[in-house]
């Protein structure tokens, strides 16, 4: 920068000045022409310009464009909102009605688990009381079987008690008379 101005200051300040360059006291070039005084009307003047078109332009098409965002995003956020609280409610009453079904299956699984319970109760009292029945008919049947039994051993003790008897007289030497012999068995059997 310094060969430039060293460059400009060997040219005259007239030709400077027309060639629009802003010259100082000493008739040297000034290097950046924002600090040239001689040009603060022109740059305030296109300074003006420039912001009443960038304000134009954003107050026109870009600051409406992003109104209309906003609005459509706040739009879809309270949408967004009321769905969720909706879905919120619609979820409450969701698990209301879970939990009152699943009462009234606990309720309806009890109910028939004592159904249950009253069914098997009843179909094992009738199964004890065929059972019951069975086993006195068996036991009837059994002391049937056993009075035969003692009947028919005291009908084969006097048999053979007669035989023995009659055996044991004639062994003896002795005349065998049935009656007699029957009528010594039967007494000593009674007692």
């Amino acid at each position: 920068m310094a060969t430039e101005t060293t460059a400009a200051q060997h040219v005259e300040p007239l030709a400077l000045e027309e060639a629009g360059m802003c010259v100082d006291a000493n008739g040297g070039a000034i290097g950046m022409p924002q600090l040239c005084f001689d040009w603060f009307p022109n740059q305030m003047f296109w300074l003006a310009v420039t912001l009443v078109v960038i304000f134009l332009v954003l107050s026109r098409v870009a600051l409406p464009r992003i109104a209309a965002i906003l609005a459509e995003r706040q739009g879809t956020i309270t949408n967004d909102i009321a769905a969720a609280e909706d879905l919120k409610a619609k979820a409450v009453e969701a698990e209301a009605a879970y939990n009152q079904a699943l009462a009234d299956a606990r309720t309806e699984a009890q109910v028939i688990v004592a159904k249950a319970k009253a069914d098997i109760q009843a179909e094992l009292d009738v199964a004890i009381q065929k059972a019951d029945a069975e086993i006195a008919a068996k036991s009837a049947e059994s002391e049937k079987a056993i009075a035969e039994i003692r009947a028919g051993a005291l009908d084969s003790v006097k048999a053979v008690a007669t035989d023995t008897a009659a055996e044991l007289v004639s062994v003896l030497g002795g005349s065998v008379d049935a009656k007699a012999v029957d009528a010594a068995v039967a007494s000593r059997l009674k007692g």
